[in-house]
Parts: C-alpha cells; structure tokens; sequence
C-alpha cells in the first residue's frame, strides 16, 4: 500500500497544499455550523510526545474526534521508548496497531526513523528542525486575511529555529519572499533544509530593515525548547529583536503579525503588537485544527471531490 509521510514543508507540493487549503475551508465551514462530519470512524490517531505541548496536542486531539476517529496520547516518559526501546521497534509495533501517527520530538532524525519502518502515515508534531503543521496554518490564515501569499514579503525576526527553516521551504513552493533577521551567531543554514537557490530569502543584520515592506511579520521565542541553557544568553544577543509597534510601523499599511505562540511579551514581541489590531495569533492558533483535519483526511483517504 502507497502512503505519504508528512515530516517537512516540502513534502507536499503547491498543488497538494492548494486541495488541502480547499478542504480545510469546506471542513471549517462545516464545523461552525455545527454538521457532523466524520470520514475517519475507527480511525486511531497515535499522538507520541517527546517534548511538552498544549496546541500540538489540543488540535490533533480534537481533530480527530471531530473527523469521528479516536486519538491516543503516548507519552516518552511513560513508555517503552523513555526507556531506551529502538525508535525503528516502537515504530514497526505502534503502526501495526493505528491508521496514523503524530510525533513532537528534538531530533528530526528521530522521526525520519520512526518513517522508514512505520506501516502508516507519520505526521511531524514539530521537531527541532522543522515545524511544517505550524506553517501550513499560517499561510492557510493569511490566505483567509489577504488572499494568495505568493509574490507577497515575509519578514522573520528572530532565531533561525524551526519556524524559520519551514518557512524558508514554504517561500519556494508558494513563490514569496522571506526576509530573514537574526543576531550574529544565529544564521541561517539554507544547505542544510534543502533550499535550491537564495532567490526566495534575503538576510538582513538590522530587523528594522527587514521588515520595510513586509506584508507578514513573524516571530518565535527565543529559547526554543531543548536550549533552556543559553536562556540569559540569548536574551542578551536578542535583545535588539522584539517586534514592538515602532518596528511594526515600518511595514506595509496593512501588514499582519503571526507568532506560533506560546509567546513571552516584552521579550521577542511587544504586549502593544501581540495583543493589537494587526495580530491574528488567535486565527493563527485555532487554524491548526482545521488545517490539520484536512492534513489527517488527505492521509488517510487521499483526493476527495469537493464538498465530500
């Protein structure tokens, strides 16, 4: 049997992400009005997590329960995995027992393993490298704000984290521009997540001059999970990146601001910009479920007719 995995943003062509954004519209709309809709009945979603989560967890938990499946929340700590069990035995003997499998770990290559020997589609959850469910969210929320993303500027302030990585691949599959500010030290890797030329990126050393002209302002925390030791570092070599509404002003009129949140105000954004008229975190946060209902349905059951 033919499935696909979803671990990185450029696993799915435009295409595919286009019929997913379709049917994240139609299963959203379906939703609030309140008609049930549940392709997956009997399906089990296994949820395996390495690292702490509320909207990773919520929106896949939820998810499948409103696509009429069950979901099945494995902890690392209270399995056979947190206790030294191969990545490639727990993934031959989880998949034999579940029609789908998400994963939130540290090391990508962790998930690529559990891929190669898993009998059904493996979700990634986040991992260091890649946060792609996050990403597919937010371009699917700025399409519902401002239309097609593509030709448009998105401006990264911050780390050169995971977040950042998926949407550098995002820029040359929906053909947008990303205009990436880090502090020094904390660069970008385009050879390492695949990128095939620097004609969708441009770095800039001042974050005040990237986000001139930006259609999306983004950002993330500082200290991602698993570097807690460089926290006060970090917040000294950051200090000059929080996305506040003086910077905000530099961009276009009608520019939108994103973070995957959890966020720390005061510290990468402003309390003034993450709570303001040009935040959409909420929509941002709440498409996770939409979108990834329609991400579990494409896996499991492939093209559907519209309205199907």
């Amino acid at each position: 049997m033919q499935f696909k995995h979803f671990l990185q943003f450029k696993d799915f062509s435009r295409e595919e992400y286009e019929y997913l954004f379709e049917r994240t519209r139609w299963i959203k709309r379906e939703f609030k009005q309140y008609r049930q809709y549940w392709p997956l009945a009997d399906r089990t979603l296994a949820m395996i997590f390495d690292k702490n989560s509320t909207r990773t967890r919520l929106s896949f938990e939820a998810g499948m329960h409103q696509l009429g499946g069950a979901a099945i929340y494995l902890s690392t700590r209270d399995t056979q995995l947190g206790r030294g069990e191969p990545v490639e035995d727990a993934a031959r003997v989880i998949s034999r027992m579940v029609d789908l499998i998400m994963i939130r770990t540290y090391e990508h290559d962790t998930i690529k393993r559990f891929a190669e020997h898993s009998r059904v589609p493996v979700i990634n959850g986040l991992t260091d490298e890649y946060h792609p469910c996050q990403i597919m969210s937010d371009i699917f929320t700025y399409i519902e704000y401002r239309g097609s993303i593509a030709g448009k500027t998105v401006a990264w302030i911050g780390d050169s984290n995971n977040m950042c990585n998926t949407w550098l691949q995002a820029a040359e599959i929906f053909d947008f521009k990303v205009h990436v500010s880090t502090p020094p030290g904390y660069d970008i890797h385009p050879e390492q997540i695949g990128l095939n030329s620097t004609a969708h990126y441009e770095k800039f050393a001042n974050p005040r001059k990237a986000v001139i002209g930006a259609d999306l302002v983004t950002t993330d925390v500082w200290t991602s999970m698993g570097f807690e030791a460089e926290t006060e570092q970090r917040k000294n070599d950051f200090a000059a990146f929080c996305v506040n509404a003086e910077m905000m002003s530099l961009a276009k009129k009608d520019v939108i601001f994103m973070h995957c949140l959890p966020a720390h105000r005061g510290e990468e954004v402003s309390a003034e910009v993450l709570d303001g008229p040009q935040s959409v975190v909420w929509d941002e946060a709440e498409n996770r479920l939409h979108t990834q209902k329609a991400l579990m349905e494409y896996l499991l059951l492939g093209k559907l007719n519209s309205g199907s």
